[in-house]
C-alpha cells in the first residue's frame, strides 16, 4: 500500500499530479507569496524523490532543468513519487540575488525554526513540507556570477548508496564533498536521506 502523502494540508492520491502554491513568509510590506511545488505520484509505491533548484536565487539553470524534467514521458510509468521544486528562494529570483531580503543565505540557514530570521523560517518549511516526506533528494545549483562550473555532483560519496546515485548522473566531475554547516543537505544527512548536490554553469 502506498503511503499517504500530505503537502500544505492537501493529500496527494496515488497516479495524482497536482501543482501547489506553498504559502511562504509574508514579506516587510506583508505582501503575499507562494512557492511553486510540483507532486507527481506513482500509481505505485517507490521511493519519495525532491528535486530543488534556485536556493540561491541567482542560480537559474535548475529552474529550467526542472521545467524539463516534467516533461519527461517516463513521468508516465513513475513508481514512487516525484515533488519537484523550480524556485525555493523566491524571494531572490523576483531580486536577481543569490540572498534573501535579509541578506542571509538560505543554505546556511537549515534546519531553521518557526519563529526568527526570514530565512530560518523559509528552511524550517521547506524542512517540514519538503525534506522530511523524502526518501531522496536532488538540489540544482549553478557557479557563481562571472563563475562557470564543470557540471559536477558534490555529495557524501564513501556512502555506497549515494555513491550509486551519482554514478547515474553521467557527469564530469564527482566530489566526495564534506557537509557545510546550516546547508540542506546537512539536515538532510541528519535525517538519513541520501542526497546530491549537482552544480553546472553560472549565476544569472
Amino acid at each position: 500500500m502506498t503511503a499517504e502523502l500530505i503537502i500544505n494540508d492537501q493529500i496527494i492520491e496515488p497516479g495524482c499530479s497536482v501543482m501547489i502554491d506553498l504559502p511562504l513568509p509574508r514579506l516587510y510590506t506583508h505582501a503575499l507569496m507562494t512557492m511553486p511545488v510540483h507532486v507527481i505520484r506513482g500509481k505505485k509505491p517507490g521511493p519519495k524523490l525532491f528535486v530543488s533548484a534556485a536556493i540561491h536565487g541567482d542560480e537559474l539553470n535548475g529552474v529550467e532543468i526542472i521545467r524539463r524534467l516534467l516533461k519527461q514521458p517516463a513521468l508516465n510509468k513513475l513508481r514512487g513519487d516525484l515533488i519537484a521544486i523550480p524556485m525555493v528562494n523566491v524571494y531572490g529570483i523576483i531580486h536577481h540575488s543569490r540572498y534573501l531580503p535579509d541578506r542571509r543565505d538560505l543554505n546556511r540557514s537549515f534546519p531553521g525554526s518557526k519563529k526568527g530570521s526570514l530565512a530560518a523560517r523559509l528552511a524550517d518549511l521547506f524542512m517540514t513540507e519538503i525534506v522530511r516526506k523524502c526518501t531522496h533528494g536532488i538540489d540544482l545549483h549553478t557557479g557563481a556570477i562571472h563563475r562557470s562550473n564543470l557540471p559536477q555532483i558534490r555529495a557524501n560519496l564513501d556512502d555506497a548508496e549515494t555513491l550509486s546515485l551519482a554514478k547515474s548522473f553521467n557527469v564530469p566531475v564527482l566530489l566526495n564533498s564534506n557537509l557545510r554547516d546550516g546547508s540542506m543537505r546537512e539536515s538532510a544527512a541528519g535525517l538519513g536521506i541520501p542526497m546530491l548536490l549537482y552544480e553546472a554553469g553560472e549565476a544569472l
